[in-house]
């Protein structure tokens, strides 16, 4: 019997801006209507190998939004884990691991609105991106990474407007 896939590691950033809003972003692979539930998250993305979680997020930042115009508020203590839908084993995140470890932030936005680009990368992971307040994040992600919305709207609900 062959092993289970691995999880990927993982960082997320939960980026509020000065009104206590978070920064959520639309999928641009997945087909989904303006307001549908789904196609909304947070930042996030792989780490490289004996990459540092905090330098990870920055990083991703500038990959994902356009840029790293932030501070660190906190480090969520836990690592959380979510796993793919069966029908992605195998398919979503190069088919080789079965979900993702992830260590999330909770950061406070340092620059403005005309910043945040998401078309300085060839091949864009968003088409849009807005503020939202926190509790609307577990109604804004897709199944199965409800419950670790869930739980980072209740951990880092002090920093919320």
């Amino acid at each position: 019997m062959n092993a289970p896939l691995p999880y990927r590691d993982n960082v997320g950033a939960v980026l509020f801006n000065d009104a206590g809003l978070v920064l959520v972003a639309r999928r641009a692979d997945l087909p989904n209507a303006e307001g549908a539930p789904g196609g909304w998250q947070l930042p996030q993305g792989g780490m490289d190998a004996g990459e540092d979680p905090a330098v990870a997020v920055f990083r991703e930042l500038e990959e994902e939004i356009g840029t790293a115009r932030a501070e660190i508020l906190a480090e969520h203590p836990d690592w959380m884990t979510y796993d793919l839908p069966p029908e992605l084993v195998g398919k979503a995140l190069g088919g080789k691991y079965r979900g993702q470890r992830q260590k999330w932030y909770a950061m406070r936005f340092t620059g403005v609105d005309g910043d945040i680009r998401l078309d300085l990368d060839p091949y864009p992971e968003f088409d849009a991106w807005r503020w939202a307040r926190l509790a609307e994040l577990p109604d804004l992600a897709v199944a199965f990474k409800r419950d670790i919305y869930v739980r980072l709207a209740r951990d880092f609900a002090r920093f919320a407007a």
